[in-house]
């Protein structure tokens, strides 16, 4: 068993689908004649003009040779150009060795024309994603490895469920609502086993999501928030597929997602914590059980509901910043529809996770007191 869990952990981490552009043969490349993406090396870089301090002005280009690294083009040299805009968050000045995406245009196969796209970075995302895994399996031990397993099939769930199903139209509040569901039974039956614990921890976080759904759905109702408030939103106007999006439902998707990991950390604790209650006094009532799972909860949702305002304030701060820059009253502020739309879904996930604790504690209660084998057995 341990070997197969190792295995389909494996499997998870290395099944991410390379470029096409890596794997196409010389003929394929020639068939395909448009714009394709190959990682490269930088060999020398030329400056040709020193970057300025002003903003918002051309400030000078580099001249890179870079040699393609992948596919069917290995070994072929470009010169291509990396312009400077003078905004030094968003200028990048290359070096040798620098591992970058070219863009190249191709005609009856051959390169007609060669960009610099950006900077390569999966190397560091991959290393920083073995140290995550590496010390989720150190510490967690055979839970941490479970734990990898279910941050696998969570990804895949909306990667391939929630993502491609919004791309076909389908509806995003049922659809988020489907994943939820599924992503809770699946991580908290392979996290906690088949047993009362994690039976009642998944009706405890299905119904605390649920009711997070419920006060984000009236409070976008009633605020008539648009969906449209980040940047991202307003941009799918203009994807190929051309789909008529739900914004309010792609709203409350988001919300129902945002809030689903702390719902379910909410829900595991405290089936938990009645657990572990009940094994070290089998005595106890159902009411006492009960109490028990409250007083614990009553501990976790103050840290749980900062977790989750402070997660929204993060995603949120470049906002934030920038509406403090202009000197904007709170009136204005707290009336934008992208202020609005973050306030609602901060409030409306601690409502989740807050109901999620008496609802945990009640199903944990009958259940947990109620089963029949050993209580000192899992």
């Amino acid at each position: 068993m341990r070997n197969l869990i190792l295995f389909f952990v494996f499997a998870l981490l290395t099944a991410a689908p390379l470029p096409a552009d890596a794997t196409a043969t010389k003929q394929e490349l020639i068939e395909i004649e448009h714009n394709v993406l190959v990682r490269a090396k930088v060999l020398s870089v030329v400056k040709e003009a020193e970057p300025p301090q002003g903003d918002f002005q051309f400030a000078g280009s580099q001249k890179i040779t870079a040699e393609i690294s992948e596919g069917p083009l290995k070994g072929e040299i470009f010169q291509v150009e990396n312009f400077f805009s003078g905004i030094s968050a968003l200028d990048i000045e290359y070096v040798p060795g620098d591992r970058v995406l070219l863009s190249l245009d191709l005609e009856n196969g051959q390169v007609t024309a060669a960009y610099l796209a950006d900077l390569a970075r999966e190397n560091q995302l991959l290393y920083l994603l073995a140290l995550f895994v590496f010390l989720l399996v150190v510490v967690g031990g055979f839970k941490g490895l479970k734990a990898v397993i279910t941050i696998g099939l969570t990804a895949m769930g909306i990667l391939y469920v929630l993502i491609p199903g919004l791309l076909q139209g389908q509806d995003p509040v049922w659809l988020s609502i489907l994943v939820a569901a599924g992503v809770t039974v699946m991580t908290l039956l392979i996290v906690g086993g088949v047993n009362q614990k994690s039976i009642a921890a998944i009706l405890g976080t299905v119904g605390g999501t649920l009711m997070a759904g419920i006060c984000a759905k009236l409070a976008i109702s009633a605020g008539r928030l648009s969906g449209l408030g980040l940047e991202e939103a307003q941009m799918l106007h203009f994807i190929p597929q051309e789909i008529v999006f739900n914004y309010q439902g792609l709203l409350f998707a988001a919300m129902i997602i945002g809030a689903l990991g702390a719902v379910m950390d909410v829900g595991m604790s405290i089936a938990s914590a009645i657990h572990e209650i009940y094994k070290a006094n089998p005595r106890l009532s159902r009411w006492e059980l009960y109490k028990s799972g409250l007083n614990v909860g009553r501990d976790i949702i103050g840290t749980m509901s900062d977790t989750l305002i402070l997660a929204y304030t993060g995603s949120a701060l470049p906002l934030l910043i920038l509406i403090a820059a202009h000197d904007q009253s709170l009136i204005k502020i707290i009336n934008l529809d992208m202020i609005a739309s973050e306030v609602v879904r901060a409030l409306a996930g601690s409502i989740g996770l807050i109901l999620a604790v008496p609802i945990t504690a009640a199903f944990a209660s009958i259940l947990i007191r109620g089963q029949r084998k050993d209580p000192y057995r899992q």
